[in-house]
C-alpha cells in the first residue's frame, strides 16, 4: 500500500551505519515528511519510472529545500511497462527547476531491464533472474557503448562548472579519474547544487546496492556538515559539535504511542551521549525530565539499548 506514517530503522553497509527515516510521499501525510526532514543530513528521494516528477514530488522536495537537506534521486520502478528513464531525469530539471545529473543508466527498460550501467566507473552490473543472487560486475554491454559514452561525457561537463582541475581537464579531452569524478559530485551535492541520479527497481532488487554505495560516496555523514546551532536559555548562540565528549544535545521530533510500552519520543542526537536512567533538561517546557529507557527503532520492532 501507501506508507502513512515514517518509520525509522538502522542498517550496515560496507561498515558504515546508515539512520534510516522512510517517510509517506503521499501529500496528504506531509506533515510526517516535514518533521522527519528537518533533523535528517540527507534524503533519497524516490521517483515512479514511469512519472518522473509527480506533483506530490514538488512538495516533498520543497520542504527538504527548506532545510538544506543533501539529496540524490532513485529512479524506481523501470521494470514497468511503460518506464522511461530519459524522460524521468529531465523532469527533475523541467519541474523541479534543479540540476539533476544522471551518474547511471539502465541496461534495457520495462520487462528488459537486466543492469544498470554505471556513468562514473564505466561499468556494467548485471542482474540474475533470482533476485537474491550476487550481480556481475563487468564492461558495458556493446550495443550501449554508444548511448554510455554520450551520457558521460554530458555529465563530465555538467560537473565541470563546479571544479576548475576537472574543467581543465575536460577542455583538454582528458580522461579524469574516478575518485575526481566523484570527489566533485560530492562536494557538489553536499552543497546542494546538484542531485545525483540513480536507477533501478527496488521490488526486484535492481541497482539497491549501487544506491547504497552512492549514499556513503556522495550523502554527507554528521561531520561533514556545520554544525547545528542552538540558542540557550540566556538566549546566547550555542555550536553542538558532534562527538561524544560534547554536552548532550538532542532535538525530540515525534511523539507516538506505543500500543505495548506507551508513549514513544522520537530523538536525533546532535552532540554528547544520551544514557538511559540520566535526567535531562526540557528547554520547551524549562523542566528535567529523567530519560527511563532508550530504544533503537526497527519499524514495528525495539532494540533495548544504553545509550544513544
Amino acid at each position: 500500500g501507501i506508507t502513512i506514517q515514517s518509520a525509522a530503522t538502522t542498517c550496515f553497509w560496507k561498515g558504515y551505519r546508515f539512520n534510516i527515516i522512510d517517510t509517506p510521499g503521499h501529500v496528504d501525510f506531509t506533515a510526517e515528511v516535514e518533521r522527519s526532514l528537518r533533523i535528517l543530513d540527507g534524503a533519497v528521494t524516490v521517483l515512479d519510472g514511469k512519472n518522473g516528477v509527480e506533483p506530490q514530488t514538488e512538495t516533498v522536495w520543497r520542504q527538504a529545500s527548506k532545510y538544506h537537506i543533501p539529496r540524490v534521486v532513485f529512479c524506481n520502478k523501470l521494470d514497468a511497462i511503460g518506464a522511461d528513464y530519459e524522460m524521468s531525469v529531465r523532469s527533475i530539471k523541467e519541474k523541479l527547476g534543479a540540476e539533476g545529473i544522471a551518474i547511471e543508466y539502465p541496461i534495457g527498460i520495462s520487462n528488459t531491464l537486466s543492469g544498470v550501467i554505471d556513468l562514473v566507473k564505466m561499468e556494467a552490473t548485471t542482474y540474475k533472474a533470482d533476485p537474491k543472487e550476487a550481480p556481475i560486475v563487468g564492461p558495458i554491454p556493446e550495443d550501449y557503448v554508444d548511448v554510455a559514452n554520450k551520457w558521460h561525457q554530458e555529465m563530465l561537463e555538467k560537473l565541470a562548472a563546479f571544479d576548475d582541475d576537472l574543467m581543465m581537464q575536460v577542455l583538454d579531452g582528458e580522461e579524469p579519474s574516478v575518485e575526481k569524478v566523484k570527489e566533485v559530485i560530492r562536494k557538489a551535492t553536499i552543497e546542494s547544487k546538484i542531485f545525483p541520479v540513480l536507477c533501478g527497481s527496488a521490488y526486484k532488487n535492481k541497482g539497491v546496492r549501487l544506491l547504497l554505495d552512492a549514499v556513503i560516496d556522495y550523502l554527507p555523514s554528521p561531520v561533514d556538515i556545520p554544525p547545528v546551532e542552538g540558542k540557550n536559555e540566556n538566549g546566547e548562540t550555542v555550536v553542538c559539535t558532534p562527538g561524544d565528549d560534547q554536552p548532550l544535545a538532542a532535538l525530540a521530533f515525534k511523539i507516538m504511542t506505543d500500543p505495548f510500552i506507551g508513549k514513544l519520543c522520537f530523538f536525533r542526537v546532535y552532540s554528547g551521549v544520551a544514557k538511559a536512567g540520566t535526567y535531562v533538561y526540557n528547554s520547551s517546557k524549562g523542566v528535567n525530565e529523567r530519560i527511563s529507557r532508550l530504544v533503537l527503532m526497527h519499524a514495528n520492532h525495539r532494540q533495548e539499548v544504553d545509550c544513544i
